[in-house]
């Protein structure tokens, strides 16, 4: 058996989460506080994201829907990618850079909080889901990699894993997405 393998992906994993939390747990409360701000003055949270990211927003709209940790009301999250026939729809009408930015020009509403999830951040239906929050008066947070790509400059905030690994990338915005998650249902909890 291969273990040298496995053991070198949770080591990796392991080394991108030690710097993750030293450089960015300040910006994830941060953004965390936004949220719980947002859900306080009656806003929600829209996901957003391609192929295994696209699953990551459907993962934490679901936690703010349903529960995290603890018991309390439920919180408004949707994830953009679920919608079979709006996806195709407008694909193939509007094209597939317009499938993100056409359900935040029709469900956003100012003071909500886009989450846009992406390796790259240079895929177009981003970039346009990112501009479409900023004229809805929306805030935009971007949980990116790398260098974080375009999407680094077109949204308020940016959570960049300093990683060129796509898996631990990912790996890591689901943590990060659990954290926001954790204090922000802390905050609303009904159970200690």
């Amino acid at each position: 058996m291969r273990t040298d393998i496995v053991a070198a992906h949770f080591l990796g994993l392991a080394a991108v989460a030690e710097r993750a939390a030293t450089e960015l747990s300040p910006d994830v409360a941060e953004v965390a506080g936004m949220i719980e701000q947002a859900f306080r003055a009656g806003g929600k949270l829209l996901f957003c994201g391609n192929g295994g990211s696209a699953a990551d927003a459907q993962h934490l709209a679901t936690e703010y829907v349903v529960r995290f940790r603890r018991n309390r009301r439920p919180l408004p999250a949707i994830a953009l990618t679920t919608d079979t026939s709006l996806l195709t729809a407008a694909s193939n009408d509007l094209g597939y850079r317009e499938v993100f930015a056409r359900q935040v020009e029709a469900l956003g509403r100012p003071g909500d909080v886009l989450f846009l999830h992406s390796t790259s951040g240079d895929s177009e239906n981003m970039l346009a889901a990112a501009d479409a929050a900023g004229r809805m008066g929306m805030v935009s947070v971007g949980v990116l990699a790398g260098n974080g790509g375009q999407l680094r400059e077109r949204v308020d905030r940016a959570l960049i894993v300093q990683t060129d690994s796509g898996a631990h990338a990912q790996e890591l915005h689901i943590a990060i997405g659990h954290a926001i998650c954790e204090l922000v249902e802390r905050a609303f909890a009904e159970m200690p």
